[in-house]
């Protein structure tokens, strides 16, 4: 790729993140341009803190908070003082006209990571500020501890688990290969939904999934009832060896779709959808497997590969019939992580390949810190007490 190419990437890149209003980017922009300000009076000081030093013009005196109005929200920004009072940082400007240039900057180094020569050469360039690539790690790093208490804070007790995963671009040693984001929602016993976790592995493979389970339970997942997820091989295999004797509901919409690969002829497809929906509505489980029987036996002559694949997955989508009915909208399904895999897809998709696992991970992390937000404000997931008082 040219460097003019990737100017173009790149370019995009802090586009989408500037149109992007979310409280967890605000915050991330915030701690960053914090720690671009430290090191900007450092540089102004001409002596590291404490360090005694004869090329030393003044000496540090504090921080006066700032409210920055940006395109992302109003920025809480701590403006470093000197005891002589001259001192400004020299991006910010008394004005917002290089407010731009500032975001730019601090959008590049929390999208590239690791990658800090681009980042030294972005602030240098349109902010004025002289900044190595040990300052740049030290600012990212904070950020990475913030989300890495967010991924390993305790859960407690999770009646229903859902999982599902992802898959995005990222460079590994010269190559991009495809890298499965891992997430893991729950929901309480409260009847509340929260984002438990997020993964970053180089495939959807039993390793991979079994270590994140097990992280999961190691902080402090209990209660599970039921586990709600597609069939894949490498997910099936961990769950099983992880949560032996927890139920498991396959995804309805994720079989319905891999049903019609097993259709032989297009004239099928519609009959054989509704047929399985059919199943999938019916009013109970002694219904559904008569509605199931009905369908094998009538498709054993025409298509004897989707009659025999029928009977043998369908009734690993019908677990849900085991529980009481006001939950089976719920439950069905894995669809309530469409709408995070939605979110991911609309701010990663303008970044094409990430430069490595952790900096996809920071970036995944940090739009699900969000969306989590979001839900303690939001109404209960499942009314657990109404069907109490019913």
């Amino acid at each position: 790729m040219t460097c003019e190419v990737e100017s173009t990437v790149n370019s995009q890149i802090l586009e989408a993140i500037l149109h992007d209003k979310s409280d967890g980017i605000r915050k991330a922009l915030e701690m960053l341009l914090n720690e671009a300000f430290k090191v900007d009076r450092q540089g102004y000081l001409n002596a590291k803190p404490y360090e005694r030093s004869d090329a030393r013009v003044d000496y540090a005196n504090g921080f006066k908070p700032k409210t920055l109005k940006s395109r992302v929200g109003e920025l809480e920004l701590l403006i470093p003082q000197v005891r002589g009072g001259d001192y400004y940082p020299a991006c910010l400007e008394r004005g917002s006209r290089s407010e731009r240039a500032l975001l730019l900057a601090c959008a590049e180094m929390y999208v590239q990571g690791v990658s800090t020569r681009k980042v030294k050469e972005v602030m240098e360039e349109l902010c004025g500020i002289a900044i190595n690539s040990s300052d740049v790690s030290r600012a990212t790093a904070k950020l990475d501890v913030t989300l890495k208490a967010w991924r390993e804070r305790p859960i407690g007790v999770i009646k229903y688990l859902y999982i599902d995963a992802r898959y995005e671009k990222v460079r590994q040693s010269g190559i991009v290969v495809d890298c499965a984001v891992l997430i893991a929602q729950g929901v309480t016993d409260e009847g509340r939904r929260v984002i438990l976790g997020v993964s970053v592995s180089l495939s959807e493979a039993e390793p991979h999934w079994r270590k994140f389970f097990e992280s999961l339970v190691a902080r402090g997942m209990h209660g599970v009832e039921l586990i709600i997820s597609d069939a894949h091989s490498g997910l099936k295999a961990a769950r099983q060896a992880v949560f032996p004797s927890v139920p498991w509901q396959r995804c309805q919409f994720h079989l319905q779709q891999n049903a019609q690969s097993h259709v032989p002829k297009q004239s099928l497809k519609k009959p054989v959808a509704g047929k399985i929906r059919a199943i999938f509505d019916a009013e109970n489980r002694m219904e559904a497997d008569r509605l199931l029987s009905l369908a094998v036996s009538h498709y054993e002559k025409e298509a004897p590969d989707l009659s025999n694949w029928m009977e043998a997955n369908i009734p690993e989508s019908l677990t849900v019939f085991s529980f009481p009915n006001d939950y089976h909208k719920r439950l069905r399904t894995s669809n309530s992580l469409e709408r995070i895999n939605r979110e991911i897809r609309r701010r990663t998709r303008v970044a094409s390949i990430f430069p490595n696992t952790a900096s996809c991970e920071r970036l995944v992390t940090a739009i699900l810190v969000e969306i989590s937000d979001e839900w303690e404000v939001e109404n209960k997931f499942i009314d657990f007490q109404q069907l109490k008082i019913q």
